[in-house]
């Protein structure tokens, strides 16, 4: 008989909920704890499999008639970026991205508010408290970074010497780097800071030596995630396998 060994992941499945990105559609998400001595290895290889990570849940979408949800990466060593996403660097000069460790400050929950309530005010994390976003950044068994973003140009009267205009949850995977949730100044829509920081994530890869950012899910029809589509070349998740997009 065999026996599946005492620390193999448990997988289950949520009950239907109403989607978040298509009208008139429900989701439901299989799921599994990454927790333990084996949370990063299993992180790798569920990333690589379509999965995304909240704290120390790692899941992806398993609804039973829509395929709407694609994993996407960008392949870095031959991502160049279009003449659009070079204003977007030229207008983001003056920042600078500092790798620390994932910890929460008042800071970022003040400016994780100012996204929610002027981006995301119908959102599920629209009630976020200070303990949910604390949960959110540090709760974590596997190799993360906080990414903050701050202009050379501002005040010295934050943490960091300069205000915080951006930051991005990071995990570190043995073959890219998994951007988990950015948020940003919405009062600065000039900057295009989203945008930014994907660009900065790419450039923080490829210095790194390795291959892919991982985006998350692209879902066709939905105007909220078309913007990572033009991160070009990318590799989508299909029944093939990660086939190229160009």
């Amino acid at each position: 008989m065999t026996r599946e060994p005492r620390d193999a992941p448990q997988f289950y499945l949520t009950a239907p909920s109403v989607c978040p990105y298509l009208p008139d559609r429900q989701e439901r998400k299989v799921f599994t704890h990454l927790i333990g001595g084996r949370a990063v290895a299993l992180n790798d290889q569920l990333t690589l499999s379509g999965f995304r990570r909240s704290q120390t849940i790692a899941y992806r979408p398993a609804c039973e008639h829509c395929r709407a949800c694609v994993s996407v990466r960008v392949k870095v060593d031959e991502f160049r970026p279009s003449r659009n996403f070079r204003r977007v660097l030229e207008h983001n000069a003056d920042l600078v991205g500092t790798v620390g460790r994932a910890e929460p400050t008042s800071e970022q929950y003040s400016l994780f508010r100012r996204y929610l309530d002027t981006r995301h005010g119908e959102g599920g994390m629209a009630d976020m408290t200070v303990l949910d976003y604390s949960m959110m950044i540090e709760d974590s068994h596997v190799e993360t970074r906080l990414v903050e973003y701050r202009s050379i140009a501002g005040g010295a009267h934050s943490r960091g010497g300069q205000p915080l205009l951006a930051a991005c949850l990071t995990d570190l995977l043995a073959d890219g780097l998994s951007m988990v949730y950015s948020f940003y100044a919405p009062d600065q829509p000039q900057r295009s800071l989203g945008t930014y920081m994907i660009l900065d994530h790419i450039e923080r890869a490829r210095r790194l030596g390795l291959p892919h950012v991982y985006l998350g899910y692209w879902v066709e029809g939905s105007q909220k995630m078309s913007y990572k589509s033009r991160f070009l070349p990318q590799e989508r998740l299909g029944m093939n396998g990660w086939e190229r997009a160009e």
